[in-house]
């Protein structure tokens, strides 16, 4: 992610700056809201999340990536908020390094769940993140995560050597006409045990049954003292669907799944459009 801000082909960096707005915490997801889908942050997005800052609005970055994944972003953005790493089931805090929130999957657990993937689909490819820390038995490039495009696997090897540790995420990958028999046989045994969200049409992540971007965006709001009727969120996967229902205002970027456009109250333009800073724009500054 070297270039990491691009200008925009058509768009206006200016933002206008103005108060008055009843938003105080602002939620964003990274994937497919944030960046472009060439995995670019636009000057526009970027000079809208300063000017919310600068208002002293809470931006926090909502993510099912790892801290270390998003670092750059938070970086460039000038951020000192919290963030919500791997759909919730992590809460970190950048500034002080530590982590204030942590809901792992039990590794017998998940081990199950492997068992159960690759008896429904055995080239089901099997990853796990552990508290920012990538394992692997295999890595297909066909089939990519969001981590894999900025960091190479920590640990490539069987996965009795890793699943001896509570699992932050545990991730199951095939081509999206193989994953729906994954999706099929994994929700069927343990949708009562697991969070089981799809971000990707290629990608299933599994987390702790409480872990989801919607609980702990509560748990960020309390923490700064903000009320649920103070926020606000923006996504545009089935992952970022918790945190859009949970919020005051839940926009979806138009590019955004079906399912999630549906769960939102607002719609603002696509990831390649400036959705962000267009719903910054019109209910944070407007």
């Amino acid at each position: 992610m070297t270039d990491l801000i691009q200008d925009d082909p058509c768009g206006d960096s200016a933002v206008l700056e103005r108060t008055g707005s009843d938003v105080r915490l602002l939620a964003i997801d990274v994937d497919g809201t944030l960046l472009r889908s060439d995995g670019s942050l636009t000057r526009t997005n970027g000079d809208a999340i300063r000017a919310a800052a600068r208002a002293g609005v809470k931006v926090v970055i909502s993510t099912a990536r790892p801290p270390r994944g998003v670092k750059q972003i938070y970086d460039v953005l000038g951020l000192d908020t919290l963030t919500i790493n791997y759909n919730g089931a992590l809460i970190h805090d950048p500034q002080r390094n530590r982590n204030l929130s942590h809901l792992p999957v039990d590794p017998l657990l998940a081990q199950r769940v492997i068992t159960a993937a690759r008896k429904a689909y055995k080239p089901c490819v099997v990853s796990v993140e552990i508290l920012d820390r990538w394992y692997t038995d295999h890595y297909d490039e066909s089939l990519p995560i969001e981590t894999g495009k900025i960091f190479t696997p920590d640990f490539i090897g069987p996965i009795e050597a890793f699943l001896t540790r509570p699992i932050t995420k545990l991730m199951l990958m095939a081509q999206p006409q193989h994953l729906r028999t994954v999706i099929e046989a994994v929700r069927k045994r343990f949708a009562n045990e697991l969070c089981i969200v799809q971000s990707d049409r290629h990608l299933l992540l599994i987390m702790h049954p409480h872990a989801s971007k919607g609980a702990a965006l509560a748990q960020v709001a309390e923490r700064y003292g903000i009320r649920q009727s103070e926020t606000m969120a923006i996504g545009d996967a089935p992952n970022d669907e918790s945190m859009l229902r949970w919020a005051q205002i839940g926009c979806a970027v138009a590019s955004g799944w079906q399912q999630t456009l549906d769960a939102a109250n607002v719609i603002v333009p696509s990831n390649d459009d400036n959705g962000v800073a267009a719903a910054i724009g019109q209910y944070v500054l407007g």
